[in-house]
């Protein structure tokens, strides 16, 4: 009998949350408590894996699971062809040669016989080889940033988010070698009734990640500012105008960005829009 259709989902660090809200919003929501490992979600009829992130490519790869939320960073150390259904919006960061920022080093070029310490060697070196550029690689599994201090690296290649950590370590970013995000993603040679059904959960994710940064803006317009207050809702294509039972008044209803909210509100109450409502929305499909 074949298995069901299996989804990975990070069980620690820094895409945990948001993947775990992510999914939620989806419906993708496992009938225990949220700390066992492997369960099943039964409004999907499929089953969930939690693993770690850096275990995550190697499950896709076996064909232990079907699908999963992941960083990019991590299927291509792992060299894993994954099909990419979705890009998430969290957990963007990326991966960056960094050296001294008091050192002479400017270029990725003059670390040709340097070491470079990281915990991302098969990335690290296919960048660095594509530049005919010789380095040492020096493994490590974390607190990169201090190789150099403590002279076991000239530089570093490491995962930055707001170049911080690199700035409080006295380092200099002097390339990126990658950009990354949390991904859903699919293993190749689906079968068609998987594949379908991955496609189904690509599309409602996305819908999620769409609706996010937008607002459904409902209001009462009288017919003699209408066009006024139409032309300033830009909406997803055009406002919707509906008749409203008092034959002076209609009814406005348009979905607009979220940051122009409360550009929007004044204008609109000036130009006589009355009874405005805004909404969030759950699910949006452009």
């Amino acid at each position: 009998m074949r298995r069901p259709f299996r989804l990975a989902l990070p069980s620690k660090g820094r895409l945990q949350a948001p993947a775990a809200q992510l999914a939620a919003e989806a419906g993708i929501e496992a009938s225990d408590d949220g700390r066992a490992l492997f369960a099943r979600c039964p409004q999907w009829g499929i089953e969930i894996l939690r693993a770690r992130t850096d275990d995550i490519p190697a499950w896709l790869d076996d064909g232990a699971v079907d699908a999963a939320i992941v960083g990019e960073n991590q299927l291509v150390e792992a060299g894993v062809d994954a099909e990419v259904l979705a890009r998430l919006g969290f957990g963007r960061c990326s991966l960056t040669v960094a050296a001294d920022a008091a050192g002479a080093v400017q270029h990725v070029e003059q670390l040709a016989g340097c070491r470079v310490a990281t915990s991302y060697p098969r990335t690290v070196a296919t960048f660095f080889a594509r530049r005919d550029v010789a380095v040492e690689l020096v493994k490590l599994g974390g607190s990169v940033e201090l190789a150099p201090r403590l002279d076991a690296a000239e530089a570093i290649a490491d995962l930055v988010s707001t170049g911080e950590t690199l700035r409080q370590n006295g380092l200099r970013p002097l390339a990126t070698i990658l950009a990354s995000e949390a991904v859903l993603v699919a293993r190749p040679g689906l079968e068609d009734a998987d594949r379908e059904l991955a496609g189904r959960l690509a599309t409602v994710v996305g819908s999620v990640i769409a609706a996010r940064d937008k607002r459904y803006v409902m209001l009462n317009a009288p017919d003699a500012s209408l066009d006024e207050i139409v032309a300033l809702l830009p909406g997803l294509d055009s406002p919707t105008v509906l008749p409203l039972a008092r034959g002076d008044m209609h009814a406005v209803h348009a979905v607009v960005d979220r940051a122009q909210v409360v550009e929007l509100l004044a204008p609109l109450r000036a130009a006589g829009a009355r009874s405005v409502l805004v909404l969030p929305i759950e699910h949006l499909m452009p």
